[in-house]
């Protein structure tokens, strides 16, 4: 049986030129990997919240699941990870299933982002 290659996703904060670049370098055929940007930091960490990253730390390499059962998993309240579901979708973090279960399609995380002083 062959090994399925891991699948990393790299969160972080990307400028429109940045996120641009990118895509030029793409369609030159340029590899690029996964990526999940962040117009701001302050946007980013507003998105993903501590319970938020508990939700991701829970779906990481895991099989779709129902709200339900990612509440059971992370032993919140369904409505609470409901609402926090839906932030995750809405920001483009999460995906759905044909079949409404969640999905979140990587087996790792990078998060990449810099501080620099003020200009």
């Amino acid at each position: 049986m062959a090994e399925r290659e891991l699948r990393t996703v790299t969160i972080g904060v990307s400028s429109t030129e940045g996120s641009k670049a990118r895509l030029r370098s793409a369609l030159r055929g340029d590899p690029q990997g996964h990526h999940i940007s962040f117009a701001t930091h302050e946007l980013m960490l507003k998105t993903l919240t501590r319970k938020r990253w508990d939700i991701l730390r829970e779906l990481v390499g895991a099989d779709p699941v129902s709200i339900r059962e990612l509440a059971r998993r992370v032993g919140r309240d369904v409505k609470a990870v409901h609402a926090d579901v839906h932030a995750l979708l809405d920001a483009g973090v999460l995906d759905r299933t044909a079949d409404y279960l969640i999905a979140f399609p990587y087996d790792r995380i990078h998060v990449e982002y810099e501080v620099g002083a003020a200009a």
